[in-house]
């Protein structure tokens, strides 16, 4: 069994890259603050087999497309990107927004991936919110608290659901760049104004497909062994350097060794 009690210290309230629903997104800014977009696709030249349970989790919560010859699914998460302080968090280190506060405030320190175990040594949490008596996670594994885990189902729902409606959304925001998975994130970072305009659009289109959700992704690498097999089974690539240029931002999970 593991235990948890928020001490409202603020540390998981800092700093954030705070995943977004649509709907959250269309609150957030909104409220005045700014969303990015970030965006990573995953190679799939066939379809995994129903019992490739983590496979069948990354289809779920991303769509088809390709880059030059190459089927890829490509996952674009909704980002509020902020340094220090959340906007909505309040001197008394309260949340200005409880109520509707995003999903993935509710669930932390809880996990929304099935396939990543709770940790609390990887938990922003001090030592003492895990020594006290509300468990967590019950002796068999399974969440302690059934609003909890309703929560966490709720939000893979509304994540899949999103995915569906992510084409068109980059569409009309002409996002089709986005890095390898799990080797980093190309940042978009349309106005507030721009993202608002589209994510009221996308969410009001009652299944309206909007023209050009087919074009091409182009894939960015920092590293050489990556951009060579790009280059090899013929998919649209880009350096960090070169979509720079067109404003986007490159986050790499490793060191650049691209000639």
């Amino acid at each position: 069994m593991v235990r948890f009690d928020c001490t409202m210290c603020g540390r998981c309230c800092h700093g954030l890259r705070l995943p977004l629903s649509l709907a959250e997104a269309v609150g957030w800014l909104r409220d005045g603050h700014e969303v990015q977009l970030f965006c990573e696709a995953i190679p799939w030249p066939s379809e995994p087999s129903d019992d490739n349970l983590p496979a069948m989790h990354k289809r779920r919560r991303s769509f088809e497309a390709v880059s030059g010859s190459l089927p890829i699914r490509v996952i674009v998460t909704l980002m509020a990107s902020f340094d220090g302080p959340c906007p909505n968090l309040l001197p008394d280190k309260r949340c200005g927004i409880y109520d509707r506060r995003p999903a993935t405030c509710r669930i932390y320190p809880a996990e929304v991936n099935p396939f990543i175990a709770l940790d609390p040594r990887a938990k922003l949490c001090p030592p003492e919110a895990w020594e006290g008596e509300t468990p967590i996670i019950a002796d068999d594994g399974r969440w302690a608290n059934a609003d909890l885990a309703s929560t966490i189902v709720c939000s893979r729902d509304a994540d899949a659901y999103d995915a569906a409606l992510k084409p068109q959304l980059c569409a009309m925001l002409g996002c089709a760049t986005a890095a390898l998975s799990n080797e980093g994130m190309v940042i978009h970072s349309p106005s507030r104004e721009a993202l608002l305009a589209a994510l009221n659009a996308t969410l009001g289109a009652d299944g309206d497909r909007f023209p050009g959700d087919d074009r091409s992704w182009q894939l960015v690498t920092n590293r050489q062994p990556t951009h060579d097999a790009l280059v090899e089974i013929g998919a649209s690539h880009a350096s960090p350097a070169g979509v720079a240029v067109a404003g986007l931002d490159y986050l790499g999970y490793f060191a650049a060794d691209l000639v």
